[in-house]
């Protein structure tokens, strides 16, 4: 039978499910959690107009070191660029976007590709010796219905992990912590990465 709990008018619903050919056995219960706001979001998607063009292109016109603080960009290379997540899911969130406004990852070049790994290396080694995080979650979500807010110009992310850095307050409150200032930050990724030549 669903449990149901209310928090300033949103409905929390879950319900217990016998999980099958589970590995531990057929007496293990699933929990899940259903949250039927997501779906008005998501049907949003379709009725959504952006004029004011894609971000990413649109941070690109910015030229030089005071654009860049201002827009989050951390490093720019010759095929792509790394810019900062204004609403991360973490301390650290990254994103790393090829200059090329173009929505399909198969139709990035071989330069693209390469740029993209190495600049994904480069800054995980920065948030390490900046931040000491103790994982990555590093990827893509291709296409609106995977996920992407940005879905014209394929982009990836690097999200630093540590150890209990999830907690109840994304799911009860829709407040994300984020321990340290974003500019702060980005200052000395900038400046650890662009010493990376």
């Amino acid at each position: 039978m669903p449990q149901t709990r209310s928090i300033d008018g949103v409905v929390f619903s879950s319900q217990h499910c016998e999980k099958r050919n589970s590995p531990r056995g057929t007496d293990t219960k699933m929990k899940h959690l259903f949250s039927p706001w997501r779906s008005a979001y998501i049907k949003t998607f379709n009725e959504r107009r952006h004029t004011s063009g894609c971000l990413f292109c649109r941070i690109l016109k910015g030229k030089g070191k005071k654009a860049d603080t201002t827009n989050l960009i951390v490093w720019r290379g010759k095929f792509c660029f790394v810019v900062m997540n204004r609403y991360p899911y973490n301390s650290g969130h990254l994103l790393i976007v090829p200059y090329r406004h173009i929505s399909s990852f198969v139709k990035l070049s071989p330069e693209e590709h390469s740029e993209i790994m190495i600049a994904t290396g480069n800054c995980i080694q920065a948030l390490e010796y900046i931040s000491k995080p103790q994982g990555f979650n590093f990827g893509a979500n291709l296409g609106r219905t995977a996920g992407a807010g940005i879905d014209k110009h394929v982009h990836f992310h690097l999200v630093p992990r540590w150890n209990g850095d999830t907690n109840f307050m994304p799911v009860l409150s829709d407040v994300k912590l984020i321990s340290e200032n974003m500019n702060t930050l980005r200052a000395k990724l900038s400046q650890k990465l662009n010493m990376v030549k």
